[in-house]
């Protein structure tokens, strides 16, 4: 697949002539589709990052697949163009570790610095030998949503993949089971084809047949923002808005909207901004001055959003950053 194709690059800081220093850290940062709300929210923190690698001499360049069709062998491709287009450090996360691990060995074997974020946790950082892993552990953010769910009297749930074979995805979903699980309940998973993730439609039809077959389940758990908007229609298009609760991973200013009406009861907050913010960060400082930071899991979540601090993070929202 020709270069043109597979990526949307967008530099994020260009410096001229003037900057504080001759040389500084040209770091690459490997995300989420441009128009995916939660990844946008990514790039907020590593563009505001980049104003402090921009006065250093640096630039901050970010990578995106065009769909997630193929998500591990896109994004392995895009550490590898990273790679080729001069990095001296690159971020990325671990979504498809068989499709994603060699790419990021050449990364180390290169001799470059780089950071594991938002998928595959310290255990993805000790494997690869990365500095260090910036993000939520997948797992323990489905558990916080299952145990939110069941401990409500919601004991019957399924959680929505839209993206089979993701890490991530997966780890999300067999948490929610166990925190389900460990309030007394149970759950299973319905998997999508990985075209309905970010097709509201798609999604709202799959929940709505799933839950007229399977009229006992009133807890459904999503794992991207978009398709806890699809969930939120398929649940009322199955006439079941007044018994079947809804919690999902991340969220934007619909999905405020959705927890402040009482469509949604809870998101999981795993803070996106500061996974972009502080992986460019930290990076940054050791390329200019060989800083590090001893904790080498950062973790931004998981956090609860739900009607007892919407408020607040709707403020957040409104600026960018939540």
């Amino acid at each position: 697949m020709k270069l043109t194709k597979l990526l949307a690059a967008t530099a994020i800081v260009t410096l001229g002539a003037g900057a504080a220093y001759a040389e500084g850290a040209k770091i690459f940062v490997v995300g989420g589709k441009a128009d995916d709300p939660f990844w946008s929210i990514v790039k907020r923190g590593a563009e505001d990052a980049a104003k402090v690698v921009e006065a250093q001499g640096g630039s901050v360049t970010w990578l995106a697949p065009q769909n997630y069709d193929n998500l591990g062998v896109d994004a392995a491709e895009l550490i590898r163009q990273a790679i080729d287009q001069g990095a001296t450090a690159v971020v990325a996360p671990d979504w498809v570790p068989e499709a994603m691990d060699p790419a990021f060995l050449a990364v180390k074997e290169a001799g470059i610095p780089f950071v594991v974020y938002n998928a595959g946790g310290i255990e993805a950082a000790d494997r690869l030998g990365a500095m260090n892993y910036v993000g939520a552990v997948d797992y323990k953010a489905g558990v916080a949503g299952g145990e939110y769910l069941g401990k409500a009297g919601n004991t019957n749930g399924v959680c929505i993949n839209s993206l089979p074979g993701a890490a991530n995805i997966e780890d999300y979903c067999a948490g929610f089971a166990e925190g389900i699980t460990a309030a007394g309940g149970k759950a299973e998973t319905l998997p999508l084809p990985a075209t309905a993730q970010g097709n509201v439609t798609a999604v709202a039809e799959a929940i709505r047949a799933y839950l007229l077959q399977h009229p006992d389940v009133t807890a459904v758990f999503t794992t991207a923002n978009l398709d806890a908007v699809g969930a939120v229609q398929g649940i009322a298009q199955a006439g079941m808005a007044d018994k079947v609760k809804l919690c999902g991973i991340n969220f934007d200013e619909a999905i405020l909207t959705q927890i402040e009406a009482g469509a949604q009861a809870c998101a999981i907050d795993q803070q996106g901004y500061q996974q972009g913010f502080y992986a460019v960060s930290i990076l940054n400082g050791y390329v200019n001055y060989g800083l590090s930071i001893p904790t080498r899991e950062i973790l931004t979540g998981p956090g609860i959003v739900d009607a007892t601090n919407i408020a607040s993070t709707m403020a957040g929202a409104k600026q960018g950053t939540r």
